[in-house]
């Protein structure tokens, strides 16, 4: 039996905030919070409190005793039951059940994402007349028959806005949370069907407000929901039939999200779609690594030039977003340049080269485009392709380049180490930069923190050669970045959570505990036997 109970409305916010109180006491040595985490702390368990004051104690080891004195094994799990009982409570309650199941059967109005569907089915369970108490309930549910029965009552029901969004039933429809359950997809055709045959627009859809704090509107068109959330092909080629315009800012930006191009070759034979989202969904085919979603957006005559709204091309993402070799060659066969300047002034070349990316540099030359970069950028490509006597040469004739180098280590040094140019960073380290040389403004792409070093990004993009070079030449083991984590802790998780998992060995988690890295806060993972070997070794 757990020692603590929960209240009849557990506040988890609450239970944060004790959390951090233990974190406190921790450090200030309080008895009481030290004879707690003795007791329930599996790494400190029955220690005496001497031990554990000096122990490393992070918030993740404070949440984790928190949720076992209510008996529950993980934080995770202690706070997925408090909001789930707190749900349940708040759904036994409601005052309007029907407004509060179209707000919960709806994609959130930000953050374009389906979440989930647990609350609307919570309410349905509790209150079923609400499924079918309007068109827009009905519609969320493609439930053909309720909509054509009120279809048959009035017509203007097809257009009709309400519901606590003031939608159109069409919109409901194309924004459901269920329309990506692909057992309801004939269902969902069906009812769109009869919804359009009653006069529904096939270009209806919603305004949401965006880029604050200097907000602007922007249409959330229904085959955005059709096919850039839901991936639904058969009601995208209905609404493309039925005269829908894909060309949104949202449709080209987010259909590219899966290597299921099958809505994708829809749009692109549907003749829709203007220059602008031929170069979104281009460029946005970088983002996602898919060579083969690259190739089809390229056969349908997208511009590999084009510069898009963000002031990139296509080839200059490829480059900042490390894709592999054969999908650069790829856009450079269909003719994209090398050489082009982006917003920042910047080309691929400059790029490739800042970001350690040799080989990229090299298939630029065999595609006759030369590498002319002068400056510090000259000094950087030659670290990054290990041209050392071009290193010597430039340093000697100018010297104050190795100080550039160095003031701008930091990036550097991460950008190579995320791409695995291990003989790239040797030669950085070489010229002076330092293994503590902090990468400032992280990379939100790949995750990388804010404040992390080399260490974190070789660490979590999962190069062991690096990691050991890194640790060689000084680079703190358990130094954090902004978001608390060390390196450690990002090895692992690249070992059993990360896009790299498939081509990657526990070395780099082997090389960090035999540096003496921290433990502290390292929960063992699942799934990867190797590592929890490691991990056990060195805990127990």
């Amino acid at each position: 039996m757990p020692d603590k109970s929960l209240p009849d409305q557990p506040s988890l916010e609450q239970y944060k905030n004790q959390a951090k109180d233990l974190l406190h006491s921790h450090a200030q040595a309080v008895p009481d919070a030290l004879d707690r985490i003795a007791h329930y702390h599996p790494r400190l368990h029955n220690q005496p409190a001497d031990v554990i004051c000096i122990a490393p104690f992070r918030l993740a080891d404070a949440q984790l005793v928190v949720a076992r004195e209510h008996g529950f094994e993980s934080w995770p799990k202690f706070a997925k039951h408090i909001k789930t009982l707190r749900l349940t409570r708040a759904v036994a309650s409601l005052d309007d059940p029907a407004s509060a199941f179209i707000e919960a059967a709806c994609v959130p109005r930000h953050g374009h994402s389906s979440g989930t569907i647990d609350e609307a089915e919570m309410i349905l369970a509790r209150y079923p007349h609400v499924a079918r108490s309007s068109i827009y309930t009905a519609a969320l549910l493609a439930d053909e028959a309720t909509v054509r029965a009120f279809l048959a009552r009035g017509p203007g029901s097809a257009t009709a806005k309400g519901g606590p969004r003031g939608w159109d039933a069409l919109t409901h429809l194309c924004f459901s949370r269920y329309l990506i359950d692909r057992a309801r997809a004939d269902a969902f055709l069906l009812t769109a069907r009869a919804l359009l045959d009653a006069g529904a627009s096939a270009n209806t859809g919603w305004i949401e407000m965006i880029d604050h704090p200097n907000p602007r509107p922007l249409f959330e068109a229904a085959i955005y929901g059709a096919a850039g959330i839901a991936q639904q092909a058969g009601l995208t080629r209905l609404l493309l039939e039925r005269g829908a315009d894909p060309n949104d800012e949202e449709t080209a930006y987010h259909i590219i999200e899966t290597r299921d191009n099958t809505v994708l070759k829809i749009l692109l034979e549907s003749g829709k779609l203007n220059e602008r989202s031929v170069g979104t969904l281009l460029l946005r085919k970088c983002d996602w690594h898919d060579p083969e979603g690259l190739r089809l957006v390229l056969e349908h005559g997208a511009n590999p030039n084009w510069m898009t709204m963000w002031g990139h091309t296509a080839l200059h993402q490829a480059v900042r977003r490390d894709i592999s070799l054969q999908m650069i060659e790829m856009l450079l066969d269909y003719g994209a340049d090398p050489a082009l300047p982006n917003r920042d002034g910047r080309s691929a070349i400059m790029i490739a080269a800042r970001r350690g990316r040799a080989a990229a540099l090299d298939l630029f030359e065999k595609h006759e485009t030369p590498i002319n970069l002068t400056g510090v950028d000259a000094l950087i490509a030659a670290c990054a392709r290990d041209h050392k006597e071009t290193i010597r040469s430039l340093t000697a004739a100018d010297p104050q380049l190795k100080s550039e180098l160095i003031e701008q280590g930091g990036t550097m040094l991460a950008e190579f180490s995320g791409g695995g140019n291990l003989a790239g960073v040797r030669n950085l380290l070489n010229l002076g930069v330092s293994a503590t040389a902090l990468y400032r403004e992280g990379d939100g792409y790949f995750g990388i923190a804010k404040d992390s070093t080399a260490l974190h990004v070789a660490a979590w993009r999962a190069w062991p050669e690096v990691v050991k070079e890194l640790i060689t030449r000084g680079a703190p083991v358990d130094a954090i970045d902004a978001q608390g984590r060390t390196a450690l802790q990002l090895a692992i998780k690249a070992c059993v959570d990360s896009y790299w998992t498939e081509r990657r060995s526990p070395d780099s988690v082997r090389a960090l505990l035999e540096a003496g890295a921290s433990t502290a806060g390292i929960e063992l993972p699942t799934g990867y036997d190797e590592a929890d070997k490691l991990l056990r070794q060195h805990l127990i």
